[in-house]
């Protein structure tokens, strides 16, 4: 059954069409990715969705008691918005009693003594017990702490872009909707951050609609993919490969229909050229239908973006890291840390957002000085540098093309090829009408795609690359990638991107904290299966535990207190949470005894796989909280012991 139908969807951005005749359902248990290059009109598509943006032609409806709620890429909060406050923002009765009860604990630890105030607390508590709103309240920080937050009462307007993304997240995760839609989630967030994601999205109940480039994101969570190329939606069931396989299928028949369609023309044109006398004898619908046929241009195709690496030669001395160490505001980012560049290297930047990646790439660029160690930079090493930040130089004005002519008007590749600027768009998917209109015209990911193409065709030989998955679309960084291997220069790479960098990489470095920073040859999934490999159980448990309790002692019910005592909410949970865990086994184990009785029932197999997932979730978040209340009590009775006069 269909929560939401979108039919005959049309819709133009001034010149550009991006909708023609747009129509799908979206059921559900639907989990869809939506995805193409951009500029294409997918973020426009979601708003349209969501009721924020109303289409040229067509409509969307949404089934009566369907909630929706739609993550942009830029999220907005109310100027005097706290963390907590902002998260908790919504029409949902569960959302207005918590914020509600967020005030009314300000307004009691300004005065205590205000029994007026004393009662609103009680009254709002009991008002949350009745709705589970306390449920509501755990999940919502345990997911700030899961990404990154722990100042609850920080004022959003103090906090980064990227900061205010994984707030907006927050929110849109702990929102009741069963139709949740997400503008690039995974944006801005590290590689833990995004595997827990990936969990919490799969054993979410209720629909999804986003727009991701990661390709190992994609293929964990979805079911469903969507791709919106030149106005049309073509739909593929299954995740990232069947997507590929199914794609491959759609171009091979549409080439055969154009083959089809020149042989037909073909065929009639020789039919035409025999003159006014043949064509007299003959019908006049076959020769109507010649000139129908001949006026039903194909659509364009977008084609594969093809660079040969042009680069600048590179000598034997690339560059060096000797002894460099760097604080910046105090905090140590690298300390006492060493490394040779070699011929052929490809290098995979990781660790935490913060921990000195992109500080990393500016000391190598040569445009930071370490505090102490040395940087030395071979004499012919020609930087392609490509920030987070970069947009395309000058007026927004400017046109397309001369943005580019100002690097190069032709390019010679390594083939000896010579391309010209007009030709590199093209590749670049910057067709002929788009080269001549201003820059200011492209969306924000067609920007990065000039930016990117200025700097490859400027001829680097060491590439410097931070997050470049963020922002580029999936057929720009298969691209990029093909470009990558016949790259004969160096690349070091800032990402977050699993799939890209197990494409890229043949060495990791990973930033451990502390300015340590460890190099593991081999890619991604190599180094993530060593570390799994060395992470014992004690650890994964006392890293749990030390998480849980980060959480919970900044748990504003809890907050501005010097002695260690439960809640009473805490307590009654506290006291009843080993009941619960035990349920939540047996229910395991129902559900188990199910999938094996109904094997060959698909349809009740995928509910009960559905059911499974949830009751996972759910004694996973049980486990966390027994952890936490029961690291609480001990330490309350070590307190009391402590406080204990001495006979």
């Amino acid at each position: 059954m269909n929560i939401v139908s979108a039919e005959h969807l049309q819709h133009s951005y001034g010149d550009k069409v991006l909708l023609r005749d747009v129509t799908f359902g979206i059921e559900e248990r639907d989990r869809i990715g939506l995805i193409g290059v951009n500029g294409a009109g997918k973020s426009t598509l979601l708003k349209i969705v969501a009721g924020l943006v109303r289409p040229d032609a067509g409509s969307v409806t949404v089934a009566g008691n369907v909630r929706v709620h739609y993550l942009p890429q830029e999220p907005s909060f109310g100027p005097d918005d706290t963390v907590i406050q902002a998260v908790f923002a919504g029409e949902a009765p569960v959302m207005e009693l918590l914020r509600a009860y967020e005030r009314a604990l300000d307004k009691l630890a300004k005065d205590p003594q205000d029994e007026v105030c004393q009662g609103q607390v009680l009254n709002l508590q009991s008002q949350l017990e009745a709705v589970d709103g306390w449920a509501v309240e755990h999940e919502a920080k345990a997911i700030l702490t899961r990404l990154g937050i722990t100042r609850y009462d920080q004022p959003v307007a103090e906090l980064s872009g990227g900061w205010k993304k994984r707030v907006a997240l927050a929110r849109a995760l702990i929102q009741p909707a069963e139709l949740l839609i997400l503008d690039e989630p995974t944006n801005h967030i590290d590689g833990q951050t995004v595997e827990w994601l990936e969990n919490y999205l799969q054993a979410r109940t209720g629909a999804l609609l986003m727009i991701t480039h990661d390709r190992h994101f994609l293929d964990r969570v979805v079911n469903r993919i969507f791709e919106l190329d030149r106005g049309r939606l073509y739909e593929y069931r299954g995740k990232y490969e069947q997507f590929l396989e199914g794609k491959l299928a759609r171009q091979a028949s549409e080439q055969a229909s154009v083959q089809k369609r020149e042989n037909f023309l073909r065929n009639e044109l020789e039919w035409v050229k025999r003159g006014p006398r043949a064509r007299g004898t003959k019908q006049k619908a076959r020769l109507d239908r010649y000139y129908d046929v001949l006026e039903q241009e194909p659509e364009a195709a977008n084609g594969d973006l093809q660079l040969s690496a042009a680069s600048a030669r590179l000598g034997k001395s690339i560059f060096e890291l000797d002894h460099v160490s760097k604080r910046i505001a105090g905090k140590k980012l690298l300390n006492d840390f060493s490394y040779i560049a070699v011929d052929g290297d490809r290098i995979g930047v990781v660790g935490p957002n913060g921990s000195g990646k992109s500080t990393l790439l500016r000391l190598i660029k040569g445009e930071l000085e370490p505090d102490s160690g040395e940087v030395r930079i071979g004499a012919t090493v020609r930087y392609g540098y490509y920030g987070q930040e970069t947009t395309p130089p000058g007026d927004l004005d400017t046109r397309v093309i001369d943005v580019v002519r100002d690097i190069a008007t032709v390019v010679e590749t390594t083939d000896g090829e010579l391309v010209t600027a007009s030709q590199m768009l093209e590749r670049f998917l910057f067709p002929p009408d788009v080269q001549w209109t201003p820059v200011a015209k492209l969306s924000g990911g067609e920007r990065r795609r000039l930016e990117l193409l200025r700097i490859l065709m400027s001829a680097p030989n060491v590439l410097l690359l931070d997050e470049p998955t963020n922002d580029l679309d999936i057929p720009t960084l298969q691209v990029l990638e093909s470009y990558l291997d016949g790259f004969p220069g160096v690349v070091i790479a800032v990402s977050h991107d699993r799939y890209f960098l197990d494409r890229i990489a043949n060495k990791i470095l990973a930033f451990e904290g502390d300015g340590i920073v460890s190099l593991h040859y081999g890619n991604m999934s190599d180094y993530l299966a060593v570390q799994a490999a060395r992470m014992s159980s004690a650890e994964v448990t006392d890293s749990g535990n030390a998480a849980d309790v980060q959480l919970k002692t900044v748990n504003t019910r809890s907050r501005r207190r010097d002695t260690l005592r439960f809640t009473y909410q805490e307590q009654r949970e506290y006291e009843r949470i080993e009941d619960d865990i035990a349920a939540a086994e047996q229910e395991a184990r129902r559900i188990e005894a199910e999938m094996e009785r109904f094997s060959h029932d698909h349809v009740r197999l995928a509910e009960l796989f559905e059911e499974q997932r949830a009751n996972e979730q759910r004694l996973a978040f049980l486990m966390e909280r027994w952890a936490y209340l029961t690291d609480l009590a001990e330490r309350i009775e070590a307190q009391k012991a402590a406080d204990k006069p001495a006979d």
